[in-house]
């Protein structure tokens, strides 16, 4: 296959399996200036689909560097508000949703004040996307797009060619049929979804080096997995790659302490946080640590008043495919599909039995989060046990050795 064959289908898998866009369906495609010959693979293989028009949405994170190098404090993290009128006007409008990501510059940052770096996150166009996202209002998706730069993060010189080779085998772009293989894939994590909501476990319990956290679940939480559905019938598969099981838990119900097991490239920020520790005291985050770049996470903690509690519980194990790389790629979308992870700020409804259609006001008093942020950060590994906890407080192995264990009851 060649580079040009292989971007080809792989635009083509970000369109038809991943985002599913529907004939005559406008399309938004969000990425990087560095971003550009991909995109344009992607908005190629839309109007093949048969999209209407593609608005492509580019951003430029030189800019953000000098607003916070050089521009006044306060107008961080502005939002034009013709932009976020326009997101707002999605719930109605309906289109698909493509965002490309890997950083194209991970130390274009350094040096500057990782709070600063944070708050100049467009905070208002992101908490205008998100209850769309959790409203189930489009049907969406994230791929990656492999630079240079990126791949010089992960491998230490910029082989994109080696890169792409991780990225075809996460994605199995490299399957004989991709889409019969994302087929058999959504099956088995189906299997694991049916085991956990049959068990109707009440809580989950991490223990490791550095973390012993138990998250509450809701009674009506249900374990979800790859595949999702839009309000009005669109199946799609939000992100490629995806490994994971996740569901919504009780955002007033955790309790503990968890260290990160896989550094963090802060999403929409570009800060990397290392040897993150937050601890839980009924559900709130109360303390933070970290080796490097804490002062990013404090600064999206403190963007609204429920950013400091959980809105997902994902598991992972390790015979994950981006797992079975090796690889740490400094990247949320891959590295959440190699370990299980939380994620504090917004909910997701969706994992939740009988909340469709509730106020914000009517999501928090069941028990769903509802903030604008939603940021993913890894927990799991060999060394990290995952529990299911009873009603009744019995300890039911969910994994051990980052082994999946549970099997129907």
């Amino acid at each position: 296959m060649t580079p040009e064959e292989r971007l080809e289908r792989y635009a083509d898998l970000a369109v038809r399996v991943g985002a599913n866009v529907q004939p005559g369906q406008d399309v938004v495609l969000i990425a990087l200036v560095e971003h550009k010959d991909i995109a344009r693979a992607v908005a190629r293989a839309a109007y093949r689909a048969g999209a209407r028009h593609v608005q492509p949405l580019y951003n430029d994170l030189h800019f953000r560097r000098a607003g916070v190098e050089l521009g006044p404090e306060e107008s961080l993290g502005w939002s034009p508000p013709h932009l976020v009128e326009w997101v707002k006007s999605w719930a109605e409008t309906r289109p698909a949703v493509i965002q490309l990501s890997g950083n194209p510059d991970a130390s274009l940052f350094e040096g500057l004040d990782p709070g600063l770096v944070a708050k100049s996150e467009t905070r208002e166009i992101r908490a205008a996307y998100l209850p769309l996202v959790a409203g189930r209002k489009m049907n969406w998706v994230i791929v990656s797009a492999p630079t240079e730069g990126w791949a010089k993060e992960v491998f230490g010189e910029p082989d994109v060619e080696r890169l792409w080779s991780a990225v075809a085998t996460a994605t199995r772009l490299d399957e004989p049929d991709p889409v019969v293989a994302w087929q058999e894939h959504a099956a088995k994590l189906k299997r694991r979804c049916d085991a956990l909501n049959e068990r109707g476990f009440d809580a989950i319990r991490f223990r490791g080096p550095g973390t012993d956290l138990t998250v509450g679940l809701l009674p009506a939480s249900r374990w979800m997995c790859a595949t999702f559905t839009t309000e009005t019938g669109i199946e799609h598969i939000p992100n490629l790659p995806t490994e994971e099981v996740f569901t919504s838990p009780d955002w007033r119900r955790t309790q503990g302490t968890v260290r990160s097991t896989y550094p963090l490239l802060v999403p929409g920020v570009g800060v990397l946080v290392e040897g993150l520790e937050l601890r839980f005291d009924d559900g709130k985050v109360v303390e933070v640590r970290a080796e490097e770049g804490g002062a990013a996470i404090e600064a999206q903690l403190e963007s609204d008043e429920q950013a400091r509690f959980l809105g997902e519980i994902a598991l992972v194990d390790g015979d994950s495919a981006v797992k079975r790389s090796g690889l740490v790629f400094k990247d949320t979308l891959f590295d959440e599909n190699a370990s299980c992870h939380l994620a504090y700020g917004q909910g997701l409804p969706m994992a939740v039995d009988g909340v469709d259609g509730q106020s914000p006001e009517e999501l928090l008093e069941l028990g769903v989060n509802v903030s604008g942020q939603h940021t993913d950060f890894m927990i799991g590994g060999p060394q990290v046990d995952v529990d299911g906890l009873t009603s009744t407080g019995e300890a039911v192995p969910i994994m051990r050795d980052d082994t999946w264990q549970l099997r129907p009851a």
